[in-house]
Protein backbone atom coordinates (compact mmCIF):
# COMPACT_ATOMS: atom_id res chain seq x y z
CA UNK A 1 0.00 0.00 0.00
CA UNK A 2 0.96 3.56 -0.73
CA UNK A 3 3.33 4.97 2.40
CA UNK A 4 1.58 7.82 3.99
CA UNK A 5 3.11 10.44 5.87
CA UNK A 6 2.13 14.09 8.01
CA UNK A 7 4.28 15.93 5.05
CA UNK A 8 1.97 14.05 2.84
CA UNK A 9 -1.38 14.72 4.29
CA UNK A 10 -0.12 18.68 4.66
CA UNK A 11 -0.08 18.94 1.16
CA UNK A 12 -3.25 16.99 0.43
CA UNK A 13 -5.10 18.76 3.16
CA UNK A 14 -3.33 21.08 4.95
CA UNK A 15 -2.78 23.12 2.01
CA UNK A 16 -6.31 23.46 0.59
CA UNK A 17 -8.20 23.97 3.91
CA UNK A 18 -5.59 26.71 4.86
CA UNK A 19 -6.75 28.17 1.49
CA UNK A 20 -10.26 28.04 2.25
CA UNK A 21 -10.13 29.35 5.27
CA UNK A 22 -8.38 32.64 3.76
CA UNK A 23 -11.63 32.80 1.32
CA UNK A 24 -13.61 32.88 4.24
CA UNK A 25 -11.66 35.41 6.45
CA UNK A 26 -11.92 37.60 3.37
CA UNK A 27 -16.08 36.96 2.94
CA UNK A 28 -15.92 37.21 6.59
CA UNK A 29 -19.39 36.28 7.21
CA UNK A 30 -20.83 33.91 10.11
CA UNK A 31 -22.34 31.20 7.25
CA UNK A 32 -18.43 31.18 5.90
CA UNK A 33 -17.06 30.78 9.54
CA UNK A 34 -19.54 28.34 10.19
CA UNK A 35 -19.13 26.22 6.93
CA UNK A 36 -15.61 26.37 6.90
CA UNK A 37 -15.93 24.78 10.94
CA UNK A 38 -17.47 21.82 9.84
CA UNK A 39 -15.07 21.39 6.70
CA UNK A 40 -12.14 21.18 9.21
CA UNK A 41 -13.87 19.25 11.22
CA UNK A 42 -14.37 16.50 8.70
CA UNK A 43 -10.21 17.17 7.68
CA UNK A 44 -9.65 16.29 11.28
CA UNK A 45 -11.87 13.13 11.10
CA UNK A 46 -10.49 12.47 7.62
CA UNK A 47 -6.45 12.78 9.14
CA UNK A 48 -7.16 11.06 12.09
CA UNK A 49 -8.31 8.03 10.40
CA UNK A 50 -5.03 7.67 7.58
CA UNK A 51 -2.93 8.44 10.36
CA UNK A 52 -4.70 5.55 12.50
CA UNK A 53 -4.52 3.10 9.05
CA UNK A 54 -1.15 3.99 8.15
CA UNK A 55 0.01 3.24 11.41
CA UNK A 56 -2.06 -0.74 11.34
CA UNK A 57 -0.59 -1.10 7.59
CA UNK A 58 3.04 -0.40 9.00
CA UNK A 59 2.14 -3.17 11.94
CA UNK A 60 0.88 -5.56 9.31
CA UNK A 61 4.25 -5.39 7.18
CA UNK A 62 6.11 -5.45 10.26
CA UNK A 63 4.12 -8.92 10.79
CA UNK A 64 4.45 -10.02 7.09
CA UNK A 65 8.37 -9.05 7.09
CA UNK A 66 9.38 -11.32 9.84
CA UNK A 67 7.47 -14.49 8.29
CA UNK A 68 10.29 -15.63 6.02
CA UNK A 69 10.38 -19.38 6.70
CA UNK A 70 6.90 -21.81 5.97
CA UNK A 71 7.12 -22.11 10.31
CA UNK A 72 7.06 -18.11 10.48
CA UNK A 73 4.52 -17.80 8.15
CA UNK A 74 1.81 -20.47 10.09
CA UNK A 75 3.18 -18.29 13.11
CA UNK A 76 2.28 -14.74 11.34
CA UNK A 77 -1.00 -15.96 9.49
CA UNK A 78 -2.04 -16.99 13.23
CA UNK A 79 -1.45 -14.38 14.65
CA UNK A 80 -3.27 -11.69 11.84
CA UNK A 81 -6.30 -13.79 12.55
CA UNK A 82 -6.14 -12.93 16.17
CA UNK A 83 -4.70 -9.46 16.27
CA UNK A 84 -6.94 -7.88 13.68
CA UNK A 85 -10.57 -7.69 12.76
CA UNK A 86 -12.29 -9.93 10.46
CA UNK A 87 -12.70 -8.28 7.38
CA UNK A 88 -9.75 -5.52 8.01
CA UNK A 89 -7.97 -5.09 4.59
CA UNK A 90 -4.86 -4.31 5.97
CA UNK A 91 -5.06 -8.01 7.27
CA UNK A 92 -6.40 -9.31 4.08
CA UNK A 93 -3.40 -8.70 2.36
CA UNK A 94 -0.93 -9.37 4.40
CA UNK A 95 -2.83 -12.78 4.85
CA UNK A 96 -2.56 -13.29 0.89
CA UNK A 97 0.71 -12.11 0.53
CA UNK A 98 1.80 -15.02 2.70
CA UNK A 99 -0.23 -17.35 1.39
CA UNK A 100 0.88 -16.40 -1.91
CA UNK A 101 4.15 -18.47 -0.82
CA UNK A 102 2.28 -21.63 -0.67
CA UNK A 103 -0.99 -22.37 -2.88
CA UNK A 104 -1.51 -18.64 -5.16
CA UNK A 105 -5.33 -20.16 -5.51
CA UNK A 106 -5.51 -19.54 -1.64
CA UNK A 107 -3.86 -16.47 -1.62
CA UNK A 108 -6.58 -15.56 -4.17
CA UNK A 109 -9.42 -16.63 -2.18
CA UNK A 110 -8.41 -14.62 0.78
CA UNK A 111 -8.25 -11.04 -1.97
CA UNK A 112 -11.80 -11.92 -3.15
CA UNK A 113 -13.39 -11.61 0.52
CA UNK A 114 -12.85 -7.53 0.28
CA UNK A 115 -15.76 -6.21 -1.09
CA UNK A 116 -14.51 -3.68 -3.92
CA UNK A 117 -17.96 -1.76 -3.69
CA UNK A 118 -17.35 -0.90 -0.03
CA UNK A 119 -13.77 -0.11 0.55
CA UNK A 120 -12.68 2.94 -0.72
CA UNK A 121 -11.63 3.38 -4.28
CA UNK A 122 -7.93 3.15 -4.08
CA UNK A 123 -7.94 0.07 -1.59
CA UNK A 124 -9.97 -1.53 -4.16
CA UNK A 125 -7.73 -0.50 -6.99
CA UNK A 126 -4.86 -2.48 -5.34
CA UNK A 127 -7.20 -5.29 -4.29
CA UNK A 128 -8.03 -5.89 -8.09
CA UNK A 129 -4.49 -5.38 -9.08
CA UNK A 130 -3.66 -8.39 -6.29
CA UNK A 131 -6.26 -10.45 -7.73
CA UNK A 132 -4.71 -9.48 -11.06
CA UNK A 133 -1.76 -10.33 -10.31
CA UNK A 134 -2.20 -14.05 -9.55
CA UNK A 135 -4.57 -14.73 -12.14
CA UNK A 136 -1.31 -13.30 -14.29
CA UNK A 137 0.72 -15.94 -12.88
CA UNK A 138 -1.54 -18.62 -13.32
CA UNK A 139 -2.08 -17.87 -17.16
CA UNK A 140 -5.24 -16.22 -16.69
CA UNK A 141 -4.71 -13.44 -18.63
CA UNK A 142 -8.28 -12.69 -19.30
CA UNK A 143 -9.44 -12.74 -15.67
CA UNK A 144 -6.84 -10.48 -14.81
CA UNK A 145 -7.72 -7.70 -17.84
CA UNK A 146 -11.51 -7.42 -16.13
CA UNK A 147 -10.20 -6.71 -13.22
CA UNK A 148 -7.64 -4.12 -14.10
CA UNK A 149 -9.93 -2.45 -16.47
CA UNK A 150 -11.55 -1.27 -13.49
CA UNK A 151 -8.74 0.56 -11.87
CA UNK A 152 -8.15 4.20 -12.58
CA UNK A 153 -4.92 5.66 -12.27
CA UNK A 154 -6.17 8.69 -11.34
CA UNK A 155 -6.78 8.04 -8.29
CA UNK A 156 -3.17 7.76 -7.29
CA UNK A 157 -0.93 10.19 -7.23
CA UNK A 158 2.15 9.09 -5.57
CA UNK A 159 4.79 8.00 -9.00
CA UNK A 160 5.53 4.57 -7.13
CA UNK A 161 2.04 3.28 -5.95
CA UNK A 162 0.89 4.32 -10.03
CA UNK A 163 3.96 2.34 -11.27
CA UNK A 164 3.20 -0.50 -9.03
CA UNK A 165 -0.15 -0.43 -10.78
CA UNK A 166 1.46 -0.10 -14.28
CA UNK A 167 3.23 -3.04 -14.13
CA UNK A 168 -0.02 -5.35 -13.65
CA UNK A 169 -2.32 -3.39 -16.29
CA UNK A 170 0.44 -3.36 -18.58
CA UNK A 171 0.79 -7.14 -18.40
CA UNK A 172 -2.63 -7.74 -18.62
CA UNK A 173 -3.48 -5.69 -21.15
CA UNK A 174 -0.24 -7.08 -23.68
CA UNK A 175 -1.70 -10.69 -22.89
CA UNK A 176 -5.13 -9.93 -23.93
CA UNK A 177 -3.89 -8.02 -27.55
CA UNK A 178 -3.31 -4.71 -26.44
CA UNK A 179 0.12 -4.63 -26.27
CA UNK A 180 0.40 -1.19 -27.94
CA UNK A 181 -1.64 0.26 -25.00
CA UNK A 182 0.50 -1.41 -22.70
CA UNK A 183 3.66 0.28 -24.21
CA UNK A 184 2.19 3.60 -24.04
CA UNK A 185 0.75 3.63 -20.42
CA UNK A 186 4.25 1.55 -19.26
CA UNK A 187 6.17 4.46 -21.37
CA UNK A 188 6.03 6.78 -18.58
CA UNK A 189 7.98 4.86 -16.32
CA UNK A 190 12.05 4.71 -16.46
CA UNK A 191 12.61 1.03 -15.14
CA UNK A 192 16.39 2.57 -14.43
CA UNK A 193 14.65 5.05 -12.13
CA UNK A 194 16.04 4.97 -8.46
CA UNK A 195 12.77 5.54 -7.35
CA UNK A 196 11.21 2.54 -9.01
CA UNK A 197 14.21 0.34 -7.60
CA UNK A 198 12.39 -2.69 -6.06
CA UNK A 199 9.87 -2.46 -9.25
CA UNK A 200 12.86 -2.91 -11.99
CA UNK A 201 12.12 -6.21 -12.68
CA UNK A 202 8.26 -5.86 -12.67
CA UNK A 203 8.50 -3.10 -14.92
CA UNK A 204 10.90 -4.99 -17.33
CA UNK A 205 8.79 -8.01 -17.47
CA UNK A 206 5.49 -5.73 -18.67
CA UNK A 207 7.79 -4.66 -21.31
CA UNK A 208 8.83 -7.93 -22.24
CA UNK A 209 5.06 -9.26 -22.28
CA UNK A 210 4.14 -5.92 -24.53
CA UNK A 211 7.18 -5.64 -26.92
CA UNK A 212 6.20 -9.65 -27.91
CA UNK A 213 2.35 -8.60 -27.91
CA UNK A 214 3.25 -6.21 -30.63
CA UNK A 215 5.81 -8.81 -32.45
CA UNK A 216 9.15 -6.43 -31.67
CA UNK A 217 12.04 -8.93 -31.16
CA UNK A 218 14.53 -6.16 -30.30
CA UNK A 219 12.21 -4.58 -27.58
CA UNK A 220 11.94 -8.45 -26.10
CA UNK A 221 15.25 -9.00 -26.26
CA UNK A 222 16.42 -5.49 -24.25
CA UNK A 223 13.83 -6.02 -22.20
CA UNK A 224 15.09 -9.89 -21.12
CA UNK A 225 18.55 -8.99 -20.75
CA UNK A 226 17.60 -6.28 -18.19
CA UNK A 227 15.66 -9.03 -16.35
CA UNK A 228 18.75 -11.40 -16.94
CA UNK A 229 20.83 -9.17 -14.96
CA UNK A 230 18.74 -8.69 -11.84
CA UNK A 231 18.62 -12.61 -11.85
CA UNK A 232 18.56 -15.22 -14.54
CA UNK A 233 15.74 -16.65 -12.93
CA UNK A 234 13.34 -14.31 -13.74
CA UNK A 235 13.51 -15.10 -17.35
CA UNK A 236 12.36 -18.75 -16.12
CA UNK A 237 8.88 -16.73 -15.56
CA UNK A 238 8.21 -16.83 -19.86
CA UNK A 239 8.93 -20.98 -19.93
CA UNK A 240 5.60 -21.72 -18.82
CA UNK A 241 2.26 -22.24 -20.42
CA UNK A 242 0.19 -19.39 -22.34
CA UNK A 243 3.11 -17.29 -22.82
CA UNK A 244 3.55 -15.65 -26.36
CA UNK A 245 5.94 -18.34 -28.33
CA UNK A 246 8.33 -15.22 -29.50
CA UNK A 247 8.97 -14.47 -26.07
CA UNK A 248 9.02 -18.36 -24.93
CA UNK A 249 11.81 -18.98 -27.63
CA UNK A 250 14.18 -15.61 -26.59
CA UNK A 251 13.91 -16.24 -22.95
CA UNK A 252 14.65 -19.66 -23.81
CA UNK A 253 17.49 -18.93 -25.92
CA UNK A 254 18.84 -16.25 -23.74
CA UNK A 255 19.02 -18.36 -21.25
CA UNK A 256 20.73 -21.07 -22.87
CA UNK A 257 23.33 -18.50 -23.97
CA UNK A 258 23.99 -17.05 -20.81
CA UNK A 259 24.27 -20.87 -19.32
CA UNK A 260 21.56 -20.14 -16.47
CA UNK A 261 19.10 -22.55 -16.00
CA UNK A 262 16.34 -21.25 -13.72
CA UNK A 263 15.35 -23.84 -10.78
CA UNK A 264 11.44 -22.63 -10.52
CA UNK A 265 9.68 -19.63 -12.24
CA UNK A 266 10.19 -16.25 -10.06
CA UNK A 267 8.10 -13.58 -9.81
CA UNK A 268 8.49 -10.76 -8.18
CA UNK A 269 5.89 -9.92 -5.64
CA UNK A 270 3.56 -6.02 -5.05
Amino acid sequence: MAALTLKGLGLRVGLPLLGFWIVAIVIGRAWAFAGMAVVTLAAAALVLWAIRFATKTRAVADIVKAADTPQARKEALSKLETDFKKGDTAAIFAKAQLQLHEDPRVALQTLEQIDLAKVMAPIADEARAQRAMIHLMLGEAERARQLVDNIDLSRHQQAKTRATLVTVIGEAWARTGQGKKALDTLSVFDPEDPEFGDLKAQLYRALAFSYAAVNDTKGIRKALRKMLEINPQLLGGFLVKKVHPLLEREAKEMLKRSGAVPKKMVVKRM
